[in-house]
């Protein structure tokens, strides 16, 4: 048996799972490799440098910075997110990012992004927590229209959750077969077409076609998963933690209360399954 944890992302939605993986910390629950899409890289990679409560602190602490996450970023930088202030400045100098310790643990961590010229998901292997697993952290979470593509080496990225938002097949192919599934959609939900292809096929269409039919067929792969999680949640081989109801939160939410309202709800929710989550990864 070999265990496995896949992380959907979701913007600040991905504070509900934060909350679920402290709880899990605090509980000394481990997994043997985990895989990440987004903000389900981003905040779930504290998982593997053992820091319960990093990711809600920095987030709430930081939500209202222009430096973390304003327009005005988008408008002089073409990222929303700000790149020095988010992925330099907050994890080296501000809310110091354990990578000694992520690097000498021995679970696997795979991120995800989307290959913007291929339109293929591409699985990346992080190591050592440093510069180049942080560009792969940062082009997994890179959404589109509010992101600049990020480049590394020769190929060129973009959020994850474009090509595989939910990768447990992924994850089943490297050879996990006792597999819990965090979700930040509630049970039921089910993906609509991207009201905004006017304004990606305006962004994109000419240097990403490819990238632009992924959008165009987000919401079919993304319900094919659902679909696919809940027929392997029948066989008893995924656990599945999902939120009861919407979270109402938007992915790029700057209120302080509200970010720790989703996280508070990750924590309710794995400690109602703790004891069932148990049994399944023994």
């Amino acid at each position: 048996m070999k265990t496995g944890l896949v992380l959907e992302g979701g913007g600040m939605r991905g504070l509900f799972t934060a909350g679920i993986l402290d709880v899990f910390m605090e509980n000394d629950i481990e997994f043997e490799g985990a895989v990440g899409v987004s903000a389900g890289a981003l905040f779930g990679c504290n998982l593997k440098s053992k820091q319960p409560g990093r990711a809600v602190r920095y987030n709430v602490r930081y939500c209202r910075d222009p430096r973390y996450v304003s327009m005005l970023n988008l408008i002089t930088t073409g990222n929303i997110f700000g790149v020095d202030f988010c992925y330099r400045r907050i994890p080296f100098e501000l809310d110091i990012w354990d990578h000694e310790t992520f690097e000498k643990n021995p679970m696997e961590f795979f991120v995800v992004c989307t290959d913007v010229n291929s339109g293929k998901p591409y699985y990346y292997r992080c190591t050592d927590g440093m510069e180049k697993d942080i560009e792969y952290f940062r082009a997994s979470g890179s959404m589109p229209l509010v992101s600049r593509v990020v480049k590394i080496g020769d190929r060129e990225f973009l959020d994850g959750g474009v090509s595989d938002a939910i990768p447990l097949e992924f994850m089943e192919r490297q050879g996990y077969d006792r597999i819990v599934v965090i979700q930040t959609r509630p049970e039921g939900y089910r993906k609509e077409p991207n009201r905004l292809m006017p304004l990606i096929k305006a962004r994109y269409s000419r240097k990403y076609p490819e990238l632009v039919k992924d959008m165009e067929n987000r919401h079919i792969m993304y319900n094919d998963e659902l679909d696919y999680i809940a027929e392997r949640e029948k066989t008893g081989d995924v656990y599945v933690i999902r939120p009861r109801r919407d979270l109402r939160i938007s992915q790029t939410a700057n209120d302080p209360e509200e970010l720790k309202r989703v996280y508070k709800t990750g924590r309710y929710m794995a400690k109602q399954c703790l004891e069932e989550v148990k049994d399944f990864l023994v």
